[in-house]
């Protein structure tokens, strides 16, 4: 695949549903996390193109209480916005029993975040936040009470959470339905209500309606889809869920997630939903998207990590990092935390990953993986001195091979497909081959949920030490 800005993500990997806003010439991104803590990772950027990851928001349970995610459950579509020296975060915890969004706040980018102020009123995902010149705070969000995926609002008191009127319907979409992702900006004397419609698959596409008023009515474009690679050859599929912002200069630009499936029919996509760019332009007082013409630098994704500190890169599905891992003198301490791991997520096409580990005594048990969820994973566990390759399909594990493991390096490579699948994933241990998997059994189009394949190593049973992974381009 050639090196476009139309095949080319701005932020690769799991990282999907972004949100973006301007605070003078510094733009800020935020995006989807689901059951990974800690939760929703934060961006900074100058151009809108390069990025560098400050923190992720959501780093303790009185925040999100990530024990109760389960797969592709959990944080939900943030938004992030800036406001009167201030930052604001809201976004939908799915295992939540309320049921509504949570809403956070901040006086620097990079925390600390407040606690959730829970909002149990507006029941439903993806919510917007929006002040208006008249002072008002609107939540705008999609829910299923009104009939399918409908688009809902009310006035809250951002301060306290107090909803000040009651839930309203504002939109109810065009015939793509499943719209979701509702994002509310001003531009001269209208209003625009921008959504994603169409199923966050292969139908995907950013749908716009407008109004005079921020309540509404709307109206639908008369060209929906105003975004969409759906029925087309391009490489990037499944393009959506936008969010809009202008630049110092008066240009407008989106940030949005796509996808870049591989291989034989029906494609498969493995490193989840990524965060494009595309430009913006107003055609009779109509935005209008072309994918940027922006390149990201190369090779910005690459990791080696020997544990010095732990980089915001570092997550967990379910289980604080903290609670069972501590950086120690020549690496992270790892202990068993029932099924946690320390992860990073996937961000080339094609990577080779490198793992130096140790158990700590006889008795422990440590996998070096790659996991798309509890269910599907491959990797290599080390115990009692033998190194042994396990692939793990539906919940169905496979032993593929053992060698002795006298050093405990593991070598984990996405290579191009001998079968027509997205890639082949290779194993090995201290340099002798342990087998391959087809890399279409760690895609969403197998697995199913919203995730992507991330890379890093859990504790079966006592503890070990990793001194080192590193993840290159391939």
């Amino acid at each position: 695949m050639s090196r476009t800005a139309a095949t080319v993500p701005i932020i690769p990997g799991f990282h999907p549903d972004p949100s973006v806003c301007r605070v003078g010439d510094d733009y800020y991104l935020a995006n989807s996390s689901f059951e990974y803590v800690p939760a929703v990772p934060i961006w900074h950027s100058r151009d809108l193109v390069a990025w560098t990851q400050v923190g992720n928001a959501l780093v303790r349970d009185e925040q999100f209480p990530a024990a109760r995610a389960g797969d592709s459950g959990g944080i939900y579509a943030p938004t992030l916005r800036h406001h009167r020296g201030r930052f604001w975060l809201i976004t939908s915890d799915v295992g939540d029993p309320h049921g509504g969004q949570r809403l956070f706040r901040a006086d620097a980018i990079d925390g600390p975040w407040s606690d959730a102020i829970e909002l149990p009123e507006l029941r439903g995902i993806d919510p917007d936040l929006c002040f208006t010149d008249e002072g008002e705070c609107l939540v705008t969000y999609c829910s299923w009470t009104g009939g399918p995926s409908a688009v809902w609002q009310a006035a809250i008191d951002a301060d306290t959470g107090r909803v000040l009127d009651p839930p309203r319907l504002l939109w109810g979409g065009t015939e793509l339905g499943h719209t979701e992702g509702p994002h509310l900006y001003r531009r001269g004397d209208w209003w625009y209500l921008v959504v994603a419609e169409g199923g966050t698959e292969r139908g995907h596409g950013v749908s716009v309606a407008r109004s005079r008023n921020p309540r509404g009515p709307f109206e639908s474009a008369p060209h929906n889809p105003v975004y969409t690679h759906r029925s087309t050859e391009h490489s990037v599929q499944n393009v959506g869920h936008a969010d809009l912002v202008e630049r110092p200069d008066g240009t407008w630009a989106a940030v949005h997630l796509g996808v870049r499936p591989r291989g034989m029919t029906p494609s498969f996509h493995v490193n989840g939903r990524e965060t494009f760019l595309a430009e913006v332009d107003w055609v009779d007082d109509w935005p209008a998207f072309r994918p940027s013409d922006a390149i990201p630098p190369a090779g910005a994704w690459d990791v080696d990590d020997r544990f010095e500190h732990l980089h915001p890169r570092w997550v967990s599905p379910r289980a604080r990092i903290e609670d069972f891992a501590i950086p120690v003198r020549g690496g992270l301490e790892v202990r068993d935390a029932d099924g946690a791991g320390v992860y990073a997520r996937l961000q080339p096409l094609h990577w080779s990953a490198a793992f130096e580990v140790d158990p700590e005594g006889v008795d422990s048990v440590v996998h070096a993986e790659i996991r798309l969820d509890d269910r599907h994973r491959v990797g290599v566990r080390i115990a009692a001195g033998i190194a042994t390759a396990l692939w793990t399909v539906g919940g169905a594990v496979v032993e593929l091979g053992s060698v002795d493991a006298t050093r405990g390096r593991v070598e984990i490579a996405s290579v191009a497909s001998a079968t027509g699948g997205p890639d082949d994933v290779v194993l090995t241990a201290d340099g002798r081959s342990l087998g391959a998997i087809d890399g279409r059994y760690l895609s969403t189009e197998v697995a199913a949920g919203f995730t992507g394949r991330v890379a890093g190593v859990r504790v079966e049973r006592g503890v070990a030490i990793v001194r080192r992974i590193a993840i290159t381009e391939s």
